[in-house]
């Protein structure tokens, strides 16, 4: 999964024009990608957020992101591939990528605890 983490500063100075077009070849590249790729979700922006938080039996709900950062959640997409290396190739696609953070998460396999990636904790910049 890359999770896209937007600075929305940046993203609100950008071409919206050049985003959008930018947006399209990349979800295009997807599909091209066949089985197991598939178009994310755009989120809205981190004002309309709500956080809940439960801590001692009172829970606390909150305007805003739950995180105080400049980078705020923003969407997903789902991406099916065999390794970190893959998965790094795509967030560097990502327009996003442009404007933030893409983090790539992987799922954790029925029946095992531990990231399937953790063991190749190798640099790869």
């Amino acid at each position: 999964m890359m999770l896209i983490h937007h600075d929305e500063e940046a993203l609100a100075n950008a071409s919206k024009q050049q985003l959008w077009a930018d947006y399209a070849a990349f979800n295009e590249a997807l599909v091209k990608a066949g089985a197991g790729f598939a178009a994310g979700e755009r989120l809205e922006s981190s004002v309309a957020a709500t956080t809940v938080r439960v801590r001692d039996g009172g829970s606390q709900v909150l305007d805003g992101p739950y995180a105080d950062t400049k980078e705020q959640f923003a969407g997903y997409f789902m991406i099916d591939v065999p390794d970190l290396d893959e998965a790094i190739t795509w967030a560097r696609r990502c327009p996003s990528a442009k404007y933030g953070a893409i983090e790539i998460r992987p799922f954790t396999p029925e029946g095992r605890w531990s990231s399937a990636w953790a063991k190749q904790g190798q640099n790869r910049s």
